[in-house]
């Protein structure tokens, strides 16, 4: 086949079946051009396709990969159940549709429909975060580093914030501590050491120029050993004796007790704010089982500081993020999240349910595919993710795949180019696929997938 046989691009535009493209036409267009191009640049290098029908199929696949939405539903077996990648917390269908009907219309985001004036978006939330936590008062952005960055530009710009060095924590993606407050404008000062900071140091820091004290919880890691971390309510003390907010950064923020779940104990909102903190920011997306957001409870008086800082108009949440935040919250009772919080019911599944799912999926597949790709039910550990109950695994269970004639990273292809997709991970010569953060409604997308990778 020569170059002057290679189809034009209005040729190929006239053969799509646009009626069922959802892609702007122009990046259609651009992509027909993109793969004709490499086609006559294979064929002057001696690599000509075979035929015209080759080349409409190659851009016909391109274009229908391109039509199916990058943002979609599939099945996460990783055993992460809080996987910053893939999306953090997931929520329940039924949390997810009702927030999409509210958002999808006309809500009352800033109306008030008994008074007919003006409302703040924030009302929606808000009486259930204090009911929650016992704070005052709360305010809601986009994330829990723009909570952080929010609360010290809007109380130490240009001035010290006081931390000790054992809390220079990196969030992740390379974020640190040390970033949030430099961009918040404030003046970073190291107290203590890596692992031994005592309440002394705070106190010989303290000067005229320190506007605030911050505790930035390590939830992404712990040091052990010979360490010494002064307490919340100790530094919310010395806080008030002089007269500056403490910020209390808590990362993933637990609103229940984990350990009653079985699950690794963390610090709750709630024992920080009793213990006097003055700000409490922490994840919507993390153990709370939400949207992304970054939530910040506290005194009442510093929140409303908070509220009129102009940053906030920048960083505030949209009505499809409070619809989910306060479905999510309205779930929560006194012990447990509920059973529409989806991350929470992952999370707290059992080995020996998990294991049983693990049958289930073996019993729906042909016998042969278990024989050819050798697959086995094997016990495992797992962490929760985004930096979540760090220091202890959780147990789960996991399908365990040894092929003799394919390598683990084919295999993990053919998984993730499966409709829906399936996301494990190789160790050494196996891939896995971990049960801990797939739902059981999934089980039998995961035995047709297993089956569509066989054939």
């Amino acid at each position: 086949m020569s170059l002057r046989d290679i189809p034009s691009v209005s040729t190929i535009l006239d053969r799509i079946d646009w009626g069922n493209v959802q892609l702007p036409r122009q990046m259609v267009v651009e992509t027909v051009r993109q793969e004709l191009a490499s086609v006559r640049a294979s064929a002057r290098n001696g690599r000509p396709p075979s035929s015209r029908q080759d080349i409409l199929a190659k851009i016909t696949s391109e274009i229908r990969r391109l039509n199916r939405p990058g943002l979609r539903g599939f099945i996460n077996g990783t055993g992460i159940v809080l996987h910053t990648g893939l999306g953090r917390a997931p929520l329940s269908q039924k949390v997810a549709v009702d927030a999409a009907k509210a958002a999808a219309a006309y809500t009352p985001l800033e109306f008030d429909l008994e008074s007919a004036k003006r409302g703040e978006r924030l009302d929606h939330v808000v009486p259930l975060i204090t009911a929650l936590t016992g704070a005052q008062s709360a305010l809601v952005v986009n994330n829990n580093a723009a909570a952080v960055m929010l609360s010290l530009n809007t109380f130490a710009e240009a001035k010290e914030v006081v931390i000790s060095r054992g809390q220079l924590v990196e969030i992740g993606g390379s974020f640190r501590i040390p970033d949030v407050i430099q961009k918040s404008g404030a003046v970073m000062k190291e107290v203590g050491t890596t692992n031994r900071t005592h309440l002394r140091d705070f106190e010989r820091a303290i000067s005229d120029k320190t506007a605030a004290l911050l505790y930035a919880h390590t939830s992404n890691y712990r040091i052990e050993g010979f360490t010494k971390e002064v307490a919340i309510a100790e530094l919310a003390q010395l806080a008030k004796r002089r007269r500056v907010p403490l910020v209390v950064d808590l990362g993933s923020g637990a609103l229940v007790d984990l350990a009653l779940s079985g699950l690794p104990a963390e610090p709750m909102v709630e024992e920080a704010v009793h213990a006097g903190a003055g700000l409490v920011t922490f994840s919507g997306d993390k153990l709370l089982g939400g949207p992304q957001a970054g939530i910040i409870c506290g005194k009442k008086s510093l929140i409303s500081r908070l509220h009129k800082n102009p940053m906030y108009r920048a960083l505030r949440c949209d009505k499809l993020t409070l619809a989910i935040l306060e479905r999510t919250l309205r779930g929560y009772s006194e012990k447990s999240p509920g059973k529409d919080n989806l991350a929470y019911r992952l999370l707290t599944t059992p080995r020996k349910t998990l294991r049983k799912r693990g049958e289930k999926v073996l019993s729906l597949i042909p016998r042969k595919a278990v024989t050819k790709l050798r697959i086995t039910l094997a016990d495992t550990t797992v962490e929760a993710g985004s930096g979540s109950l760090p220091v202890q695994s959780i147990e789960s269970a996991a399908l365990r795949f040894r092929p003799e004639k394919m390598k683990p990273t084919e295999l993990a292809r053919r998984f993730r180019t499966q409709e829906p997709p399936v996301v494990g991970y190789i160790k050494g010569n196996s891939f896995t696929i971990d049960l801990k953060a797939i739902q059981s409604s999934q089980i039998k997308d995961l035995a047709a997938a297993i089956g569509e990778v066989m054939s």
